[in-house]
């Protein structure tokens, strides 16, 4: 008996299949944000509004209004007129990734900046959910960064996600460029979100060097490209550095800066009509920055040990962002500029960060001599003022006799040429060798 053609499944096919192209067109743009009328689309779908036949301006769906979908481009506004078409493409931004990235600088898009192409073979979603918390494994192995004042007593763990905040001008940029060349890290993944143009050939010639870059992925979205191009560039820094990490490396992100990350959200969600919460930062904001943060840390694999750099606000560390960073991540180095004005490289106000892993990564003679450093800091740093004006009177108070003694010593310690390397252990010798 010959086998039945099965007619049902055939019309059951031919009813939920799509046989035809669905197009919108543009309706109204207010500010940043496109009104699109007859398509039906996702949040985080990408689309393409038609130009001419040669130019496509791929955009990316924010939200809704009534029936109406809220698109941002991608690139610029112009050349956008009323009744544009527009084509859904029915997928969310992904990137191509690989080995061959490695020594290569993409932009915001994951695409290459120049001419040269690369051949890569794996995609993957720009949008992950963070490793399962119980298949983590637990931070035990410090990460050599090369810098005495970290290594020593802000001592970061291989995993551990850390910030470095600072205002603007005190070594922030020139500090992480130092942790790139001296760091154990197997890659190092950099993504520049929202700094200067100029910044990308320092990063490269100064900071990285020939030698540094072979083992690198810069990503850059400068400060002249639109919100939704700088959010991107700071996805796809961390989806190329878990892809890295998912094959077994130990991995250096460093993501400059996550204020500006932050602004550009701020953008998006004012420009589709999100209430300003604190200083004006939308909620959405705040929501995205554990998403991102949590995407960094150990797997079943790997590694990605994170320093994310924010800027704060006319030097007031309590602002929004650094306020919501410091509760989400492991640990803050704070910079000061008062030491940077004293010519003190780095200017890490070693008594006012903390790495709250230190304990767990370190053998308890390193935590004992550490504190000694920082209970000898703290009684000069009370006391400075009598000092510099001769009002101390040498014998009034031994510990602070000896705190004297070993200000110069322990500042000598802290401070650093700009290429000066240091290895964990020459740090753990000098340290024990201060009070001996």
């Amino acid at each position: 008996m010959k086998d039945k053609i099965p007619f049902d499944l055939y019309k059951d096919m031919i009813t939920d299949g799509s046989f035809y192209k669905k197009e919108g067109k543009v309706k109204q743009v207010i500010g940043l944000t496109i009104q699109v009328e007859g398509i039906k689309a996702f949040v985080g779908e990408i689309c393409e509004i038609v130009i001419d036949v040669n130019k496509k301006i791929p955009a990316e769906v924010v939200g809704f209004s009534d029936d109406k979908v809220l698109v941002m481009p991608f690139g610029e506004l112009s050349g956008i007129s009323p009744g544009s078409r527009v084509i859904p493409t029915g997928k969310c931004m992904r990137i191509k990734v690989g080995e061959n990235l490695l020594g290569k600088v993409l932009d915001g898009l994951g695409q290459p900046l120049g001419k040269e192409k690369i051949y890569l073979t794996e995609e993957v979603d720009i949008y992950r959910n963070p490793p399962n918390p119980l298949t983590r494994r637990r931070i035990d192995r410090v990460m050599e960064t090369g810098i005495r004042a970290i290594d020593g007593l802000i001592t970061v763990g291989m995993g551990q996600r850390i910030g470095i905040f600072s205002g603007s001008g005190v070594g922030k940029s020139t500090l992480i460029g130092n942790i790139c060349r001296s760091s154990k890290a197997d890659i190092n993944v950099i993504s520049l979100i929202g700094e200067r143009n100029r910044e990308l050939q320092n990063v490269l010639d100064i900071d990285l060097g020939e030698e540094g870059l072979r083992k690198s992925v810069v990503v850059c979205a400068t400060s002249d490209q639109p919100a939704l191009v700088r959010i991107k560039g700071a996805y796809t820094g961390i989806s190329i550095a878990e892809f890295f990490r998912d094959k077994g490396y130990n991995v250096m992100l460093i993501m400059d800066s996550v204020t500006r990350f932050a602004m550009a959200q701020r953008e998006i969600g004012l420009a589709i009509g999100e209430p300003p919460a604190t200083k004006g930062y939308t909620p959405s904001v705040f929501a995205l920055l554990p998403k991102l943060f949590e995407r960094a840390g150990t797997s079943e694999t790997g590694s990605i040990t994170a320093f994310f750099t924010v800027l704060v606000e006319g030097d007031d560390f309590n602002e929004p962002i650094s306020d919501a960073a410091r509760g989400i991540l492991d640990g803050h180095i704070i910079l000061s500029r008062k030491l940077a004005a004293q010519n003190h490289f780095p200017a890490i106000d070693v008594n006012n960060s903390i790495s709250r892993l230190m304990t767990q990564i370190v053998p308890e003679e390193h935590i004992e001599t550490a504190s000694r450093i920082r209970d000898t800091l703290a009684l000069y740093e009370e006391s400075e003022d009598l000092i510099n004006v001769g009002a101390y009177v040498k014998g009034s108070n031994p510990k602070l006799d000896k705190a004297i003694q070993l200000y110069p010593e322990i500042n000598k310690f802290l401070k650093q040429k700009l290429n000066e390397k240091c290895s964990y252990e020459e740090t753990r010798q000098w340290m024990d060798s201060l009070f001996e």
